[in-house]
């Protein structure tokens, strides 16, 4: 417990929290997160604490710092007028717009999430934004479910002085907010556009238009369909040939900066790194796939958009070959354990045989020497494990907990796989966005190497089932 050397503020901390526990019974009966708008309007703001008693309760086990901002200014991004993006160090993420989720399992999804993070009712609980809506959002909700010792702080003050810090991820703009893309499609150029030749919006997903790009799409989009980069009936990725059609039919260039949207966030990650590894030299993906959009509020379009017409990609595909490993390299990379971990990213049924977690693909089992990569501890063929309740990424130190947990290091060059390279690919976006330097895709996962009878397979529990873990503070 950290010892307060100012009297005074002693003082102060324990009359805000006899105040806020007697507000908090007072409120506790009535309040509900789904029906906030009116009561948060009469909520009384939580005690406001300032920069210098931020500083001394930073780094005290018995405080904790939540950000209750979006995901993308967690991760990076300024904005709502704040001139700097990022996180006060040690701060944990809890948005409250997480509080509006319409998943079934949206009371677990939370409670797990506070867990996860170590906002336990035992501690102080500081939440920090730029507005008090936000604040009192999930001041609304943590009293509900039972929290007392609550506190605010305005992020304004600590992002306007530069001598105090900011983690921002390495790599953070990969990450799109919704009203970024908006101000593009507006005309603006937000930070990290300035050197923006072009903007190309993409939605993507497996077949043709009536998929899902023809029911909604982020206006001025055009299709992509992931047939046309890794063709049936093997859906592997295409060769440098197939890839260079793919690029004129689409009208891709390799100085482009491409945004991607879709229903399924895979299919979006996995378009991604295929455009890096052809050449493209800026790729984006709308955090939270479409439904961020559509959550935002902005207008869904269903007027279809051709593929620009361009004459050429602009340089030799693929420009990046060490982003996508063959099964050649994975093989030979498997012979250094010491300065390699293969990844894989599939369920725990899938790693352990008990399924191929494909309709199409019969073989069952691992890559020997592969280790499981925490993909699947709710047991849903998903990634839920890699995002939070609106499918954003969850934050860096969470899911360096997962691989912690696994044996996986960072310091190792991590290749990852999955049945065929769209789960891995959203994996291994987030490694890049937080800033992992060694990564790479195995992008014929699972399928890829079991149609090779020639090559090993196990099978069986070689470790513990996975669990959540709570990442260390």
């Amino acid at each position: 417990m950290l010892c307060f050397p100012v009297i005074s503020f002693g003082k102060r901390i324990r009359l805000v929290i006899l105040v806020s526990a007697a507000v908090g019974l007072v409120l506790s009966g009535w309040l509900s997160p789904d029906n906030h708008a009116s009561a948060e309007d009469d909520l009384p703001s939580e005690p406001k604490l300032s920069i210098a008693e931020i500083v001394k309760v930073q780094k005290d086990d018995d405080w904790i710092l939540v950000d209750t901002r979006a995901t993308d200014a967690f991760n990076g991004w300024a904005l709502n007028g704040v001139k700097r993006g990022g996180h006060i160090p040690g701060a944990v993420d809890f948005p409250a717009s997480w509080l509006e989720s319409a998943q079934k399992d949206k009371t677990e999804r939370l409670a797990t999430a506070l867990r996860t993070k170590g906002i336990d009712p035992d501690k102080h609980i500081v939440l920090c934004s730029t507005n008090q809506r936000d604040c009192r959002r999930v001041s609304a909700y943590l009293r509900k479910v039972g929290f007392r010792k609550l506190y605010s702080f305005d992020l304004k003050d600590w992002a306007a002085d530069k001598n105090r810090s900011l983690v921002r991820y390495k790599n953070f703009q990969v990450l799109v907010p919704a009203s970024i893309v908006k101000r593009l499609l507006d005309g603006h150029l937000p930070e990290t556009f300035a050197d923006a030749k072009r903007v190309k919006f993409v939605e993507v997903s497996w077949g043709g238009a009536a998929a899902s790009y023809s029911k909604g799409h982020v206006p001025r989009s055009f299709h992509v369909n992931t047939d046309h980069f890794e063709p049936p009936p093997s859906w592997k990725l295409g060769n440098p040939d197939v890839l260079k059609r793919f690029a004129t039919q689409y009208g891709f260039q390799a100085d482009d900066t491409v945004i991607i949207s879709g229903k399924d966030p895979t299919a979006g990650f996995r378009l991604a790194i295929v455009l890096q590894y052809m050449g493209v030299a800026d790729v984006r993906v709308l955090n939270g796939g479409f439904a961020a959009w559509k959550v935002a509020g902005y207008a869904v379009e269903t007027r279809s958009h051709p593929a620009p017409k361009v004459k050429s990609f602009g340089v030799r595909i693929p420009r990046r070959p060490a982003l996508i490993d063959d099964t050649r390299r994975v093989k030979a990379r498997l012979l250094k354990p010491g300065n390699f971990k293969l990844v894989d990213t599939r369920t725990w049924a899938e790693f352990t045989g008990k399924t191929s977690g494909y309709k199409y693909h019969f073989r069952k089992g691992r890559i020997p020497g592969s280790t499981y990569g925490q993909a699947g501890f709710t047991g849903a063929n998903s990634l839920t494990p890699y995002r939070n309740i609106d499918n954003t990424m969850r934050n860096a130190d969470e899911i360096v907990a997962l691989w912690k947990q696994a044996g996986i290091s960072t310091d190792k060059h991590l290749t990852f796989m999955c049945g065929g390279g769209w789960r891995a690919a959203e994996v291994l976006t987030f490694a890049r966005v937080i800033g992992v330097p060694n990564t790479s895709l195995y992008s014929d996962g699972w399928i890829g190497w079991s149609n090779d009878r020639r090559n090993p397979i196990e099978s069986g529990a070689t470790v513990n089932p996975p669990r959540s873990p709570r990442p260390r503070r």
